[in-house]
């Protein structure tokens, strides 16, 4: 069992994101993409990872115009042998690791018993047991440096667990679990945890989902199109978001009125806010 006896005073300061090198997943496009933009030009080195070499190069192009140290890492945070040796090409480009972004994430769409139980499965192995291993992959790492942080992306569905969401939620209920009992078992030491919980973002994670293949025809075209009017939010304004917030080391992030709703509705009515919500949008 790991024992943390030390106080960290560099907790009760500010995060400066200056000269520091971050590990970010799920890169290649949407909160990760702005996220690395956002982490550049407050002058922190990057090493981007994601499972699409075609777009991680896209985000490495934009990323040259600042002065910092760039690393491209195509990865499967659902593969336990990508993830256990990925510390080892990061810090071949990087002389240590601060910052942790497990944002890497994807969804499935439908009623419990209307999804399969391998869309189950892959949801789950990305987006809990991604942040797990790659977690356990750089913690060691991140407790030998004097100021370091973990920042894992749950969602507003970690907050809120809306009918159609099963899968979603509980996986994304995981994450700030964990990313809870996390910040808990190192509150002595030098490294800090941060749960991100966006709402409506702008990303594609709805058009790459996966949906219950018993949806009538066109289910899933007005599912979309749905997704599209309530991710309103450009993810350039939520990278900003978030990293005012881990500056200050906040516990949780929530980004977003939508959110800011949800977490306040299930504060409220822990029970009874679905029968609200669902008043709200029928």
């Amino acid at each position: 069992m790991l024992e943390i006896e030390r106080d960290s005073p560099m907790k009760s300061r500010r995060l400066d994101f200056r000269d520091k090198v971050a590990v970010l997943t799920g890169a290649g496009s949407g909160i990760g993409r702005a996220l690395a933009l956002e982490l550049a030009a407050r002058g922190c080195h990057l090493a981007i990872a994601d499972i699409r070499e075609e777009t991680l190069t896209a985000v490495a192009a934009e990323l040259a115009q600042f002065p910092i140290r760039v690393s491209t890492h195509v990865l499967d945070v659902a593969s336990r042998e990508q993830v256990a040796s990925f510390p080892a090409r990061v810090l071949a480009a990087h002389p240590a690791v601060d910052l942790l972004f497990n944002n890497a994430g994807v969804a499935v769409g439908g009623h419990f018993l209307d999804t399969p139980e391998a869309d189950y499965d892959w949801l789950f192995e990305i987006n809990f047991h991604g942040v797990v291993r790659m977690t356990r992959a750089f913690l060691p790492g991140l407790l030998q440096r004097p100021d370091a942080h973990v920042v894992n992306t749950a969602s507003l569905f970690s907050l809120i667990a809306p009918a159609g969401q099963t899968h979603y939620a509980a996986s994304k209920f995981a994450v700030r679990a964990f990313s809870d009992a996390l910040r808990h078992e190192l509150e002595r030491s030098t490294v800090g945890v941060s749960a991100v919980c966006p709402g409506g973002v702008a990303t594609a994670i709805a058009r790459s989902a996966r949906f219950s293949p018993t949806l009538p025809a066109g289910a899933i075209e007005k599912q979309l199109e749905r997704s599209r009017r309530l991710l309103r939010m450009p993810p350039e304004r939520a990278a900003q978001i978030i990293l005012r917030g881990v500056e200050k080391r906040s516990p949780r992030i929530i980004v977003g009125y939508d959110a800011w709703l949800g977490y306040l509705l299930e504060r409220v009515l822990p029970t009874g806010y679905w029968s609200l919500m669902r008043n709200l949008t029928s």
